[in-house]
């Protein structure tokens, strides 16, 4: 399946390998379930649509990051629905009186543990491969999410001339409208970084915003966690 596009820059879908990768799961439900298949075209259909009228490649990995972060907002509320819901059964299991909800994170790390853990086994069923504080005393701000071999560019085949793309900017676009949604301004940009072991390795590199570091230092003072 091509895109629309007749040029010679089209970007491909390649089939479904459902030995592969596990499904991409939203809902628990067997109903809710997107068969690899049906992902497969489904992306390709929305990377056909980004790639109308672009200028280039960084404005491609622009709009994908765009249509990602309305439904990085939406399952901000899903995770946190889910864990309200796991904490009553809890507590009714365990004949607890009562059960407190949890609250959205306040402090960057557990902020990006929701990510790393929650958010990437509701979307792909694992955690991600790695999470990183950039060690440079210049930008103290960026955290790097890693996954070694990303779904949402397995069923991608790109172009030699276009191979600075990632599409995983898609992904990218989740993860700002988590941060956005849970208060901490950030941006978000997904970057190639193959190994002989991993070619497919992507680095989600955060930038969290200078309010946010401010209200960091605050509460690291405040002794709060």
């Amino acid at each position: 399946m091509q895109t629309a596009n007749n040029s010679n820059n089209n970007i491909q879908y390649a089939k479904a390998n459902s030995s592969k990768h596990p499904q991409l799961a939203v809902f628990e439900s067997q109903k809710a379930d997107l068969s690899r298949a049906s992902f497969a075209f489904l992306f390709g259909e929305m990377v056909t649509y980004a790639q109308r009228r672009v200028t280039g490649i960084q404005d491609l990995e622009k709009r994908l990051n765009e249509q990602g972060y309305p439904l990085g907002l939406r399952l901000l509320d899903l995770l946190f629905y889910r864990s309200v819901s796991s904490a009553s059964s809890s507590a009714l299991s365990s004949s607890s009186t009562s059960s407190s909800p949890p609250n959205r994170p306040l402090r960057i790390l557990p902020l990006l543990h929701l990510i790393h853990g929650p958010l990437w086994r509701l979307l792909f069923q694992r955690p991600a491969d790695a999470l990183e504080h950039s060690v440079s005393p210049d930008t103290p701000n960026e955290y790097m999410i890693t996954d070694n071999d990303p779904l949402v560019n397995t069923y991608i085949s790109v172009p030699k001339e276009m191979s600075m793309l990632n599409c995983a900017a898609f992904v990218a676009g989740i993860i700002e409208g988590v941060c956005d949604g849970c208060g901490f301004e950030a941006k978000v940009s997904a970057h190639n970084q193959g190994t002989e072991m991993w070619p497919g390795r992507t680095v989600f590199l955060v930038r969290f915003g200078e309010t946010v570091m401010e209200r960091e230092n605050v509460l690291e003072r405040a002794g709060v966690k």
